[in-house]
């Protein structure tokens, strides 16, 4: 009976934790959307008279050292996160998958040179790989999506080698085999729905890691470089104001916190509902 009663309020956790992941992130991507199609004023447009003034109705959010909008600029600068993070799981997702899918169905020596390979390329902490890639290529939000994806690409690798490894005998594996279907087909899909629910609680992690990243790049001034709004920039830049301006950083750094706690609650959910049975 205490077994039955502590299952079912795990599994209350579960499914509480998961709506309330799924409820803050569908606000922040909403919001984001909103940023990207219009915000209260334009992020770049300066305003000395207004510098440092704290949240009113006309600036929910207050205005920074240069009297701009810190609403909008938050709003325009989450758009360039999103675009980036996407970006960076396209990148590194697609090419995670397709590395993890093969070394994992066919195994052997394939296995062993990729994962080497793939194991050097993981050594380097992804930010630490991200700086040396744009310190070649150069800054720019573009060049910081590329870079965030190849460093990312080790860690969907890794995911997806574990799963097809996990189902390469399975079954319906073996008998679609035995009826001559061919191997791409297998490989993506007969194999790859069924490692959706680890391949989207990865992709939640890589998505929350590719935000975090940029955002640390932009506060060290690498990332995305002005005009362009960036909630790491607005950080860095608010520094000097904490007694004057302490708005200047609140709200870049809630929203921050807000939208990795969303995907992060979300993505431990799916795996728990949908993949906590294997």
């Amino acid at each position: 009976m205490k077994k039955i009663s502590l299952k079912k309020k795990r599994q209350q956790n579960i499914s509480h934790n998961y709506a309330t992941g799924l409820a803050i992130t569908i606000v922040m991507f909403v919001l984001i959307l909103i940023g990207m199609l219009w915000t209260p004023y334009d992020p770049d447009a300066m305003q000395g008279s207004l510098k440092l003034q704290g949240p009113s109705l006309l600036h929910w959010f207050g205005t920074d050292q240069f009297g701009r909008d810190v609403l909008s600029r938050v709003l325009s600068g989450a758009g360039s996160t999103l675009l980036i993070a996407l970006g960076t799981i396209i990148i590194g997702g697609g090419a995670g998958i397709i590395i993890g899918a093969a070394t994992g169905y066919f195994g052997g020596w394939f296995d062993e040179a990729l994962m080497r390979i793939n194991d050097a390329v993981a050594a380097f902490p992804s930010v630490l790989l991200a700086l040396v890639i744009i310190s070649i290529a150069g800054t720019g939000k573009y060049k910081v999506m590329i870079a965030l994806g190849i460093a990312f690409i080790p860690s969907f690798a890794r995911v997806v080698r574990g799963e097809y490894m996990r189902l390469r005998e399975a079954d319906y594996v073996i008998s679609a085999k035995l009826i001559g279907v061919k191997t791409p087909r297998i490989l993506f899909v007969h194999i790859l729905p069924n490692i959706l629910p680890a391949l989207l609680s990865a992709i939640a992690i890589g998505f929350n890691n590719a935000v975090l990243a940029e955002a640390g790049l932009s506060y060290l001034g690498i990332g995305v470089q002005p005009p362009d709004a960036s909630l790491g920039r607005m950080l860095s830049e608010s520094q000097t104001y904490l007694a004057s301006g302490p708005w200047c950083a609140i709200f870049p750094g809630l929203f921050l916190v807000l939208l990795v706690l969303g995907v992060g609650l979300l993505g431990e959910g799916i795996l728990d509902q949908f993949g906590g049975g294997r």
